[in-house]
């Protein structure tokens, strides 16, 4: 394959990915005649449209879309084996991609950052706030962050975080006027704060163990949000009552803010992992990444 080639499958990927020759050029650093041409004479090459373009976007075709299957990990093996030459440097650099849920990253990532930054100043962070199930390869993202359960079979996992624990709490001023609940079936006649998970769209069931056996219970209120902090929020202005991590509450509980309440039902279990695709080597910035992250057992 001649150099032009790889050059013009190179470009392809990043029209493909901005869906835009604009932007893709600009990334590319040419300009966005030349990147058409390169893609036009591509084509021809081919004998395949690969690209739909209109006044308004640029898509892939089915030939595409099946180009692109190829190019996506072939490249990311490649810039994967580059990053690896890294290690012939001083100390590892880069850009790191990484996906995480807000409670991993504020509990988890931050805390550990400003020294990991500070040992690795070539390094760069790139942290995106995500709740949902993002597809880490797709989207080009290094690693992500997620509890145990939600890593996919096929990746890497390592464990980042300790055991976590529940939490069921209210204001003293929502108490003030009703009971509190003394088992998970009393929440029925609560106002509870419900969070809407980002990748389904349905309302997390909230989630209780008593004598190993676990169970769900399905709560209503006035209150929906797809966001820990929020709910946090809602539930110290007296709004009603939130199920969340321990380590969000522990602080509002010691000042009097909020109450918990069926301590005894809430269920421990493993924390967050930190994964990435399975390939042969991962970036060295990554791996000192993991090691600053891993739980020390």
């Amino acid at each position: 394959m001649k150099r032009d080639e790889l050059n013009d499958l190179a470009a392809f990927v990043v029209v493909a990915d901005e869906m835009s020759f604009t932007r893709a050029a600009a990334k590319l650093e040419m300009s966005p005649s030349a990147l058409s041409h390169a893609m036009k004479s591509l084509e021809d090459r081919l004998g395949l449209q690969l690209l739909a373009r209109t006044t308004r976007r640029v898509s892939t075709t089915e030939a595409g879309d099946r180009l692109l299957k190829t190019l996506r990990p072939a490249f990311a093996d490649i810039n994967t084996e580059l990053a690896v030459l890294n290690e012939l440097r001083d100390k590892p650099a880069g850009t790191l991609r990484i996906t995480t849920p807000r409670h991993a990253a504020t509990s988890i990532l931050c805390p550990v950052l400003p020294s990991f930054l500070d040992a690795y100043p070539e390094i760069c962070v790139e942290v995106t706030i995500d709740e949902g199930l993002t597809d880490i390869v797709e989207s080009r993202y290094d690693a992500g962050i997620r509890l145990g359960e939600k890593v996919a079979k096929d990746m890497i996992a390592v464990r980042v975080g300790l055991d976590l624990q529940t939490a069921v709490v209210g204001s003293p001023a929502y108490f003030a006027d009703r009971p509190a609940p003394n088992i998970p079936q009393d929440l029925a006649s609560h106002r509870c704060i419900n969070y809407r998970f980002m990748t389904s769209g349905g309302l997390y069931p909230w989630e209780f163990e008593q004598e190993g056996r676990s169970f769900q219970v399905r709560v209503d209120g006035s209150l929906v949000f797809n966001d820990g902090d929020l709910i946090l929020a809602a539930a110290l202005a007296g709004q009603g009552i939130a199920h969340l991590y321990e380590d969000q509450i522990t602080n509002s509980v010691a000042e009097g803010r909020l109450m918990r309440v069926l301590q005894e039902w809430c269920p421990t279990f493993p924390g967050y992992y930190l994964y990435h695709p399975n390939r042969r080597q991962p970036p060295p910035a990554l791996t000192e990444l993991i090691q600053a992250l891993r739980v020390k057992q």
